[in-house]
């Protein structure tokens, strides 16, 4: 990938990762936070408040491009070691399912006496599934291939949740709303990330090419110009 493209892509994510972070975090905090700004009339803190919350998307966002660029040299690693897709691709639905398995009984600590907390923990699973689900799909459709649907399974679940784990594991505050503003940043960037990829490869494979028919043309023109130190050289004698 080109260094333009990168800074493209890199950009896009950045801004989804802000983005989102924003907005769920205004819906998540509204009640004990942003409508209490509202109601005093502080409309600075308010603004403060909301762009702090786009910031730490755009940290979520960098940490999402980390493990997605992590996943490509361990899908690869992966590949190489088991010497067969298919063996991988078994290999990675046994790791989903000890991940899920992880997150659902360990995790997520989920209180039977209180159905609210459970409740929630159950919606973000169930997003935690659907839409790496939905980007999976996508990506079979988008490229054709349908072994890379255990694949992208992984990546959605499995290094979205690595990603994610830091938050999982406090244990103090308002930790129910964080887990819940930090997941859907990473499972935005993470299916931009997945989905959009080979555009700007493709895009940079272009580009390249470009410059060297460029290159080309303009080694073409000068030959057919002629050194012009030669012909001074010619012209003195």
């Amino acid at each position: 990938m080109t260094i333009r493209n990168w800074f493209k892509f890199f950009l896009n994510a950045l801004l989804i990762g802000g983005g989102i972070t924003g907005l769920v975090g205004l819906i998540v905090r509204w009640n004990d936070m942003y409508s209490g700004f509202i109601q005093a009339g502080e409309y600075g803190e308010f603004i403060a408040a909301f762009l702090w919350m786009v910031f730490l998307g755009f940290t979520m966002s960098v940490v999402a491009q980390m493990g997605f660029f992590a996943y490509l040299t361990v899908h690869q690693f992966g590949v190489n070691i088991f010497r067969s897709l298919t063996l991988w691709n078994w290999v990675q639905m046994l790791i989903i399912a000890v991940v899920l398995f992880d997150l659902v009984f360990f995790r997520f600590n989920i209180v039977e006496a209180d159905g609210g907390r459970t409740a929630l923990y159950l919606t973000l699973l169930f997003f935690l599934i659907a839409v790496p689900a939905l980007t999976a799909w996508l990506k079979v459709k988008m490229t054709g291939k349908k072994h890379v649907l255990i694949s992208s399974l992984f990546f959605m679940i499995v290094i979205t949740t690595l990603e994610w784990l830091p938050a999982l594991m406090v244990r103090s505050g308002n930790i129910d709303q964080w887990v819940t503003i930090l997941l859907f940043p990473l499972l935005a960037v993470n299916m931009y990330q997945l989905l959009v990829l080979p555009k700007y490869n493709a895009k940079s494979e272009e580009d390249i090419k470009k410059r060297q028919e460029r290159r080309e043309a303009r080694k073409r023109a000068e030959g057919a110009s002629g050194n012009p130190k030669q012909k001074k050289k010619r012209t003195a004698q």
